[in-house]
């Protein structure tokens, strides 16, 4: 049974957890197919960027703990294998959250680069209520989106958020009207790819490390060599012969 959908358009990679029945719940079959579409994808050189969201009326509304087994210690890993794959990618990626993103199905939300929110959107962690402590680096990804303000509202106090606290927040980059959400991330997804697919994941993963970086000086030097090699790169070379045609001309 296909559990994910990949449509690619302009150089983005759209994939959709398609089990609407299930609200999308994460199983260790939608893990395997995501991780395979994601791995595809990377070798897909035409692809820039990821947009992911789920078939309606659901983002995803968490994980089928039912696969834990006899050892939750490796039940936990694999069924939260699907979302980390997706945070280990190089290809940038946005969540679209079209609905309720519900314990791990907020921890995929959250390893996305961006998250976009529909109105009808539903940040829910629910971890605490169903008996089971955070996990997949919940609190870690949270804390260092919002702060650890929002992170206890969540987790702790249980505060669901629709599309627009979640704005209000930071955990949402924007909000938009539900029939908009799709085409604003795939807008947004388009424009990492009408740069050089080479200078977007160095870009990406620049922006990771440096989280690391402690002064301006380092972060001058961690930044020096990345776009020194930008500048030996065609597109680079280009723009630079159109601007000095354009100095040319005018003087």
């Amino acid at each position: 049974m296909e559990l994910i959908n990949v449509d690619i358009n302009d150089g983005v990679a759209t994939i959709t957890l398609d089990d609407p029945a299930r609200r999308n719940a994460v199983t260790l079959e939608m893990c395997d197919q995501l991780d395979q579409a994601v791995t595809e994808l990377e070798a897909n050189t035409g692809v820039n960027s990821m947009v992911i969201t789920g078939a309606p009326p659901a983002f995803c509304a968490g994980a089928d703990l039912t696969h834990l087994g006899d050892s939750a210690e490796e039940g936990l890993l694999a069924i939260y294998e699907g979302f980390l794959r997706v945070g280990r990618s190089p290809l940038p990626s946005i969540a679209a959250v079209n609905g309720a993103a519900v314990g791990a199905g907020m921890n995929l939300a959250l390893i996305c680069d961006v998250r976009l929110a529909g109105r009808s959107a539903r940040f829910d962690d629910r971890f605490l209520n169903l008996g089971i402590h955070p996990g997949g680096g919940h609190t870690w990804m949270f804390q260092n989106i919002c702060g650890p303000q929002a992170t206890m509202a969540a987790v702790v106090f249980s505060q669901v958020m629709d599309g627009e606290e979640a704005a209000r927040v930071g955990l949402a980059h924007q909000v938009y009207d539900d029939d908009e959400l799709l085409d604003a991330a795939q807008a947004m997804a388009a424009k990492a790819s009408s740069v050089p697919r080479d200078l977007v994941l160095k870009a990406k993963q620049t922006i990771q490390d440096i989280r690391w970086v402690t002064s301006q000086r380092a972060a001058v030097d961690h930044e020096l060599g990345p776009q020194a090699w930008s500048t030996r790169q065609p597109a680079f070379q280009e723009q630079l012969a159109k601007l000095k045609a354009r100095i040319s001309s005018s003087s």
